[in-house]
Parts: structure tokens; sequence; C-alpha cells
């Protein structure tokens, strides 16, 4: 019988608080500076459209990136170690695979988001469009539920780490967490989010590294792949995996794992394709940037939990001994922490401590948006005030996110204080919102679909996941808890029933009913938000900021024949890589019970840090090339501020044009025009 082990915080209380709210403010400090200098330099006022639009100019490299970022929350790194500890090699993979694939099927939607409604600021815009006021209710509840459930796992996960390893009080954590990423997410909208997302992901790609050359190259116990194998059979010796091809750890035969996976991917299904916060990417992203920034950032996202887990879920059983983590830490994520802890000591912890705030706070602001989004749009807009101007509506959007830090919040806390960890939430999430997934997507995808199918189909999903849930947990175990509720097999049956039972339910309503014949011309009606007045404000010409100005006849033309090229091949490449995650590539492995040898795993783990280095081009140098011009020219405005000099050109025009619109000062004359002047003078 093993021992369970006693986890103790290896840090200061001092320390945490001094992360959570220290580098929350230094965050907020940094994105009010960048926000002031894209005011001054890149003419990007915080209207309401470049709040929830980012101007729709953002390039692929940092789409990729944002969704890298977005997707990398505190699940991704404890769920995905949690489930290697549980069933092995096996289980980074799987939570990898079965999370990787929405994202590159999503691109697919932005593409047709792109093309069906360009001016949309939110997915729910586009329902409403299509179906009216009935089935745009129906998606509300569906899409606030997924951020509900999303922004509590965020909360409970991340405060369970900073508890586990700073004695932070757990409900401390949660009201501290959000308050550093309102404020910057307040400061620089959607931008703001695109920013500090590229920040988040620098900082967790070199964490993860720290600890993959830690367990596989100088640590004193371990320090190898082969010696990680040998404690892995040794692990397998002392307690073998029931379910598991010969008990072993080191195989993809696993069906507690393939059980999981099955969860995992359906689940993801809704946190991906009901999530307002990546429609938001999609519609801020510039209109031929959406396909590739998705297809980038998904291929690109696959390793970070895939060589986490398959490094700290690992080297936790490698490195236990005779000693075993409670079911109750293991659910609640403290599988990384604690491996963290054992390869680096104090530095393993810090790091630790660093990488969970940042994928938290990354996330969280991606919540903030999506549901500010939400709120302005689809509610206040559409229900209150249709005639808002832009002013309003950035009001509506501030008041929105604090007010929604605060719920979650306290939401969060009330889950921690029921006993309902991050675990449960993340096998729960499919059961509440996948029933919706099939007809959202339908409603950009086939133009059959009407409205009966589109709001009876959720509802009716969700009664049959619940039902066949809770039916499956009363079959098996007679008794309702968080443990025989949250066991894996009334999961599956829920999740199943909830994304299954859709796919069956739209289409016959649409048989009896009748096919819709839908034109997509009232999405293209959607219109962009008067913001006039907020540009006014800030003494800038609406027409200079990024994405007021439409595209000309001809660059409209250029834009939708690009977009129908992106879609053909978003259709076929992203089929073709999902189907290679997830049938070419596990299923040979798994049906052929094949256990690693320790050449194959050394190569196992080779492939995932080359993985990681390519992601680490993807999302870090990548956007960096793209956005060159960018930074070089707005460094250079800042050093002509500095000296207290003006070029001839400014902000991207001639400064004797801006003079005559108004929007220069005197300093910023041409030579040319104070030449002029002075002849004139003496004239």
């Amino acid at each position: 019988m093993s021992d369970i082990i006693t986890f103790t915080a290896p840090l200061s209380q001092g320390f945490g608080y001094g992360i959570i709210l220290g580098l929350g403010f230094a965050f907020a400090l940094l994105m009010i500076f960048i926000t002031w200098a894209l005011k001054r330099y890149q003419n990007e006022v915080q209207t309401s459209e470049m709040f929830s639009t980012a101007g729709r100019s953002v390039k692929s490299g940092l789409v990729a990136a944002a969704v890298v970022s977005s997707w990398t929350w505190a699940a991704t790194l404890l769920q995905s170690s949690a489930v290697a500890y549980k069933y092995g090699i096996s289980g980074p993979f799987y939570y990898a695979s079965g999370a990787t694939v929405q994202i590159l099927l999503f691109a697919t939607i932005a593409i047709e988001l792109k093309r069906r409604a360009p001016n949309a600021h939110t997915f729910l815009e586009v329902v409403r469009a299509r179906y009216g006021t009935a089935v745009h209710i129906v998606f509300i509840v569906f899409c606030l539920m997924t951020n509900i459930l999303v922004t509590a796992m965020l909360l409970t996960g991340g405060s369970a780490v900073m508890t586990s390893l700073t004695g932070v009080s757990t409900t401390a954590a949660c009201y501290l967490l959000p308050i550093g990423v309102v404020l910057y997410t307040l400061f620089g909208g959607i931008k703001a989010t695109f920013i500090t997302d590229y920040m988040h992901t620098v900082v967790i790609l070199v964490v993860i590294f720290l600890f993959a050359f830690s367990a596989y190259a100088t640590n004193a116990e371990l320090g190898s792949p082969g010696k990680v194998y040998d404690a892995l059979v040794e692990a397998a010796n002392r307690h073998p995996v029931a379910g598991n091809a010969e008990g072993s750890y080191l195989t993809m035969r696993s069906k507690e794992g393939g059980i999981f996976w099955v969860i995992n991917l359906i689940g993801n299904f809704g946190t991906v394709f009901l999530d307002n916060g990546y429609y938001n990417k999609a519609i801020a992203a510039s209109p031929v940037h959406a396909f590739p920034g998705y297809v980038i950032g998904g291929l690109c996202w696959f390793a970070i939990p895939w060589l986490c887990a398959t490094t700290l879920g690992i080297s936790a059983l490698a490195l236990e001994g005779n000693q075993t983590l409670s079911s109750d830490d293991v659910t609640a994520g403290l599988v990384l922490p604690y491996a963290a802890v054992k390869l680096l000591g104090y530095s393993g912890a810090v790091a630790t401590t660093l990488m969970i705030f940042m994928a938290v706070t990354s996330a969280f602001s991606a919540q903030l948006i999506a549901v500010s989004s939400i709120f302005t749009y689809d509610i206040y807009q559409a229900y209150i005030d249709p005639k808002a101007n832009g002013k309003k509506l950035v009001w509506i959007s501030h008041m929105s996110c604090i007010v929604w830090a605060v719920v979650m919040a306290s939401f969060a806390t009330g889950l921690y204080y029921a006993g309902v960890g991050m675990g449960y939430l993340y096998l729960l999430m499919g059961v509440i919102i996948s029933s919706a997934v099939f007809p959202g997507a339908m409603t950009l995808l086939w133009k059959g679909q009407n409205k009966i199918a589109a709001a009876v189909s959720p509802p009716l999903g969700l009664a049959i996941s619940l039902s066949a849930w809770l039916a499956t947990t009363k079959t098996q175990y007679g008794v309702f808890n968080v443990t025989t509720t949250g066991d894996n097999y009334p999961m599956l049956a829920g999740n199943v029933a909830a994304l299954l039972s859709p796919v069956v339910i739209s289409p016959i309503l649409t048989l009896i009913f009748g096919s819709q014949n839908y034109d997509w011309e009232s999405m293209r009606q959607i219109r962009k938000v008067d913001d006039t007045e907020v540009a006014a404000e800030a003494h800038i010409d609406l027409e200079m900021v990024p994405g007021e100005v439409g595209p000309t006849e001809a660059q409209a033309e250029e834009e939708t024949r690009k977009l129908n090229k992106a879609a053909l091949y978003s259709r076929t490449l992203t089929i073709f890589m999902a189907l290679a995650m997830l049938i070419l590539w596990p299923i040979p492995m798994y049906g052929s019970s094949y256990v690693f040898s320790k050449k194959f795993f050394t190569g196992w783990v080779v492939v995932g840090i080359l993985w990681l280095f390519c992601t680490l081009f993807g999302v870090v140098v990548f956007p960096l090339y793209e956005g060159r011009e960018s930074i070089v020219r707005v460094v250079k405005m800042m050093a002509y501020d500095a000296m207290g000099t003006r070029p001839a050109v400014y902000r991207g025009r001639k400064a004797d044009e801006m003079q005559a619109s108004g929007l220069a000062t005197p300093a910023e004359k041409s030579d040319g025009e104070k030449a002029k002047e002075a002849i004139e003078s003496s004239a």
C-alpha cells in the first residue's frame, strides 16, 4: 500500500501575493503604455470597433499566438499532466490531439464567418441575422454557459495551484487574479489581449523548455530519456495501470485513457465552437490571415500539452517512489506543481507559479472580451438601445468586464467550498454545452437548417445529455455525488449524447418543417458602429483609425477571391490534419497494444522537443517578422518624440496634409511648409 503524498507549499504567501498583484499591475501598466503608443503612432483609438475587433487587421502570426495563449488555460497544463499521471504516456497525446482538431476545424468556420458576415462583431450577431430573436436567445444562453465553465476552470485551477505552491488563500486568489487582467483589458480591448497573449506565450514556452531539459538532460535523479523510461517501468511494476497493455505506463493502449480521449474531444468542441472569444479572434484577423492563423495556432498548440505533460506528468510518476498523490490532489491539478518542485526545487515552484499565472490571465482576458462583446452587441445594442453610439457601447463593454470578473470570482469561490475542482468541470463541460455545437456550426455551413431546428436541437440535446449522464451514474453507482457523477463512464455517456443527438435532431426537424434555403444576405447587412464621437474626442479623423474605412470595390473583390480560395484549402487541409490526429497516428498504436521500447520512447520525447521549437518559431518569431515594419515605424516615431523633432512624414501622412486637416501642430509642419510661410511673411 503506497503512502499518500502530503503536498506542502514551498513558497511564501508574500511571494504568491506579489506574483498575483505585482505581475497583474505590471501588465496593466505595460498595456496602458502600449495603448497610448498605438493611439499616438498608429491612430488606434479605442473606439467600440477597435475595442472588440482590433480594426479587423491582425495578421496570422499574432492570431496564431493569441489562439495558442487563449487555448493554453490552466486545464491545458494541469489536466494534461493529471491524465499523464493516471494513464501514462497516452494521456498527454490524448489530451493534445483531442483538443487540437477543434482549432484546426475552426479555421473553416473562421473563413466562412469572414465571407458571410464581414462586419460582424460576434458569432451571435450572425445567428440573430439568420434566424431571429428566439434562436438568438438560445445561443446567448449556451455561449454564456461556455464562458462560465471556462472562466470557472481558469479560476479554480489557477487558485488551487497558487494555494498549493504559496499558501495564498484560495478565496483571495479567485478575487485577486482577475484584477490586473481587467485593468489592461479595459485600456487596450482585444488588441491588449493579442499583445499580452504573445508575451504570456513566450514565458510559458520558456518554462516548458526549462522543465523538459531538466527532466531529460540535467536532473540528478532522471537526466535522460533512458532513466525516465527505467523509472516508468519500475512504477508500473509497483502499481500497474488497470486497462493499459501489460499494465504499462509506456503504451497508447489505455482503456481509461481512450475514454478520456472521447470525453476530451467532445467537450472541447463546445469550448471552441461556442466560445465567442475564438470568433472574436477570427473577426479581428485580417480577412486573408484568419485561416493560416488558426492552422498555425492549432499545430503550434499541440506541442504545449503534449511535451508539458510528457515531462511533468511522467516525472511525477518517475520521482514519487513508494508514495502517490491523493485522487483529490490529482483532480485539483497538483500533479504539475508536485513534479516541478521534485525536478527543480524552489526554482521549479517559482517557474510553475509564473507559468500558471500566465496561462490563467491570458485566457481570462480572452473570456472578458468574449463576454463583453455578447453583452454589448447581443444584449444591449440588440434589445435595449439599438441606436447606441460607439461611446456608449465602449462604456457598456467596460462595465461588462468589471461585473463579469466579480461574478465569476464569486462563483469560483463557491465551487471551491462545494468541493468541485477543475478536473470535474473539465469533464462536465461537454455534457452542458456540446449540444449547441452542430446547429451552431451549421449556421455558417448549411443553408438548409431552419430556425426550428436551430432553436430546438440545443436545449433538447442538453436534456438528453443530462439524462444520459445521470442515468448512467444511477445505474453504475446508485448514488449521486461529486465522485460518482465525475467518473469516466457517466461523463462519457453525457458527452456523447450532447454532441451527437443534435446531429440527428436538426436534420429531422429541417426535413419536417422544410429547408430554409438561406441566401446569406441578412448576414452581410450587419453594419459597423458609428464611432465618430469617440474619434472626435481623441482629436483624430475617424478615417485614420484602422478598420474604420472599408475596402474599395477592387479591394473587396480581391479579398473575396482570396477568401473563396482559402475556404477550399481550409476544408481539405483541416479535415486531413484532423484525421491524422484522430486516426492515422493514434489508432494503429492503440490497436497494436505496443509498449514503447527505450529507443522509441527517446524518439517520442525528441519529437516533442523539436515540435516545441517549431511552436517557438510559429508564435514567437513569426509574429515579430510579420509586424517588423510597424514595430520599426513606432520605435522611430518614439525616438523622434524623445528628441523633440518631427519628420516630414508622421503617422503615415505628410505633415502638410495633417496640418491642412487640423491634425498636426505647427511643430509638425514640413520644412517646405515652414520655408513657404517665411517667404509669404517677408512679402
